[in-house]
């Protein structure tokens, strides 16, 4: 009779998971998941084959992740894709390494495009355009995709640690950028 698993995938990308949130999924050796997931390294290469497939497990909870972070932050602002910027940004600041993952590193094939990262389950980009389009925007979409240019520099500027500005200069710098891109 074999003995019972007792460690479980989920609880495996689970500790991978807190391993990249804390430094990043190419910090992850088998020894420090083993050593996270509180087993021996026998578990983790019978339930993986290889760290790609562990990767896209743990990509997909960090999706999951982004999207739970978006749709809990307080959105507030009326000035169209000023609340997707500053959620965009915040989760680059609070959260480097899942950013990277998600927003900057390459993915394989089954992984999802940053629109559809950002855009979620619940159409957040497409209700900004149409909140642009109902503030009388004439192109929504080319403004949307300038606006995720600026949004998306910023973020990449807060995982490096050169964006400073404070919430209040973030949306002033949001607003003035919609407010130049929709002339």
């Amino acid at each position: 009779m074999s003995r019972k698993a007792t460690i479980t995938q989920k609880e495996i990308v689970n500790a991978a998971f807190k391993i990249t949130k804390r430094e990043g999924f190419e910090q992850i050796t088998s020894r420090k998941l083993a050593a996270a997931a509180g087993c021996s390294t026998q578990p983790i290469f019978r339930i993986y084959e290889n760290m790609d497939a562990l990767k896209k497990d743990v990509y997909d909870k960090a999706a999951v992740y982004y999207e739970d972070y978006y749709n809990d932050y307080t959105k507030s602002h009326e000035v169209p894709f000023v609340d997707l910027g500053l959620a965009y940004i915040g989760f680059a600041q609070k959260y480097p390494h899942l950013f990277r993952l998600l927003f900057i590193s390459e993915q394989g094939p089954e992984s999802k495009s940053m629109y559809d990262l950002v855009n979620g389950s619940n159409e957040n980009v497409v209700k900004e355009i149409n909140k642009a389009v109902a503030k009388g925007a004439g192109n929504a979409q080319d403004l949307f995709m300038k606006m995720w240019i600026f949004i998306h520099g910023a973020g990449c500027m807060a995982v490096t640690g050169d964006y400073d500005l404070d919430e209040a200069s973030s949306v002033s710098m949001l607003e003035s950028a919609y407010m130049a891109f929709s002339k």
